[in-house]
């Protein structure tokens, strides 16, 4: 297996359209366009981009950001082996060199000392400095990076720069309408579409209350995983408990709320 074959997506990824990101995103690609997809926790985001890099025929390397990720992490260090030293590559090296997309998800988790080293890669110049091999890596035409993050969870102090910002084209997801999500969670599961639906309207509660005592509502990944426990031969009213309440929630009188929503959904 060649070095780009072991990133490609092999089963087409599941993702239902909901306007025209598929055509807009494929434009991006083809001009170069690194691309930020901003929305809520679990509305997508990953999905689209995972299922566009099937459509695109392209391999893709994902790295899940968190605060102690560090340059080193996504560009590569020197490692001491037998032999001595030698240089690894980090997912952001390995991608510009073999023409991948490389998915940066959640990027504002990142320090942003960390996140700097992508800008050289999202203009004109389409180059990776390798400051400590003393190498500068031209980015392979059919690299792409890719950023997302969620933006209601943002503030002052973790947000990213608009030095930043602006370097990229961007979407905006949210999560689907009743009747789509409906057909997600029913595909996706293999429940029921009525039970699917109830659920829906669990999750259209909970997210009325975003701003009221929840800071995120509940996420279409959430309703996935309820509509699975169900199928499994759970109980719904205990699978929503399971997979839509304990989760989001340590509040007392939120989650009586939704526990009530639940009873009264799933009679």
């Amino acid at each position: 297996m060649s070095n780009s074959e072991q990133y490609r997506v092999q089963n087409e990824p599941f993702y239902q359209v909901q306007a025209d990101e598929v055509e807009l995103y494929e434009a991006a690609y083809k001009a170069k366009l690194p691309v930020m997809v901003k929305g809520p926790t679990g509305c997508g985001k990953s999905r689209f981009i995972e299922h566009m890099a099937w459509k695109l025929g392209k391999p893709i390397i994902s790295v899940a950001c968190n605060e102690d990720m560090t340059a080193s992490d996504l560009v590569g260090r020197y490692l001491l082996d037998a032999n001595g030293t030698r240089w690894l590559d980090g997912p952001l090296t390995t991608a510009a060199r073999i023409g991948a997309i490389c998915y940066l998800d959640e990027v504002v988790e990142a320090r942003q000392d960390t996140t700097v080293v992508i800008h050289p890669l999202t203009d004109h110049r389409r180059t990776l400095p390798l400051d400590k091999k003393g190498e500068l890596v031209e980015a392979h035409p059919d690299f792409q990076l890719v950023i997302s993050y969620n933006p209601g969870y943002q503030n002052m102090m973790k947000d990213l720069k608009q030095s930043t910002k602006q370097r990229f084209a961007a979407f905006e997801f949210d999560y689907a309408t009743a009747e789509v999500e409906t057909g997600i969670v029913a595909k996706e599961t293999g429940v029921d579409p009525e039970v699917a639906a109830r659920l829906v309207k669990i999750g259209e509660t909970a997210r009325n209350l975003k701003g009221h005592g929840l800071d995120e509502g509940i996420s279409t990944r959430l309703l996935v995983y309820a509509a699975t426990l169900i199928k499994a031969g759970i109980a719904p009213r205990s699978a929503c408990r399971m997979a839509l309440v304990r989760p989001i929630t340590d509040d007392a009188d939120i989650r009586d709320t939704l526990d009530h929503a639940i009873d009264a959904i799933f009679e």
